[in-house]
């Protein structure tokens, strides 16, 4: 059985292509090109399902159209359209790591070299120019933390846990 907190979400399956199980799959990070994995998991009802991949191609830098084993209708197609596509954090080898997107650090949690533990990171704010970490904290409310290099002191990814300088009276706001 594959968890949630094994993942992290890399991108969309946004709609089929053509009539033969084609499908188009909207990544934010191609992690899925540059490491050695077979299938993609997509979250299906709830439960994340892996869907073993027989062959794909770039449609341009943000899409690629797959076609998976055993998906071979437009009918079939439309069970997985809308689905968000995740990837096994244990596949990411330590060069990845480097360049994976924020997404990855869902689920570690945040450790303040002042204040101790923060919280875990829930989400990514890409909204703006400036992406944040959602952090929810021990008591259930949430946190917004600048997720830049200039605050980060070390990640571990063994057990999960991202050590930050975060300035003074930030998590306060």
């Amino acid at each position: 059985m594959i968890l949630k907190e094994d993942t992290y979400p890399i991108g969309r399956i946004t709609k089929a292509h053509g009539l033969r199980g084609e499908v188009v799959f909207a990544f934010t990070d191609p992690i899925f090109d540059d490491t050695d994995t077979d299938y993609l998991i997509c979250e299906v009802d709830g439960i994340l399902v892996p869907f073993f991949i027989e062959e794909y191609r770039f449609k341009n830098d943000s899409a690629a159209l797959v076609k998976f084993e055993d998906i071979d209708t437009l009918e079939q197609t439309r069970q997985i359209v809308g689905s968000t596509v995740y990837f096994e954090k244990k596949y990411v080898t330590e060069t990845d790591r480097d360049e994976v997107s924020l997404n990855y650090f869902i689920g570690f949690t945040i450790i303040d070299t002042e204040v101790g533990t923060v919280g875990t990171i829930v989400d990514i704010d890409d909204n703006t120019d400036n992406w944040l970490f959602v952090v929810e904290r021990s008591d259930g409310s949430e946190c917004l933390v600048p997720a830049h290099d200039e605050f980060i002191t070390d990640i571990d990814h063994t057990n999960k846990t991202i050590e930050m300088n975060l300035p003074t009276g930030l998590l306060d706001l």
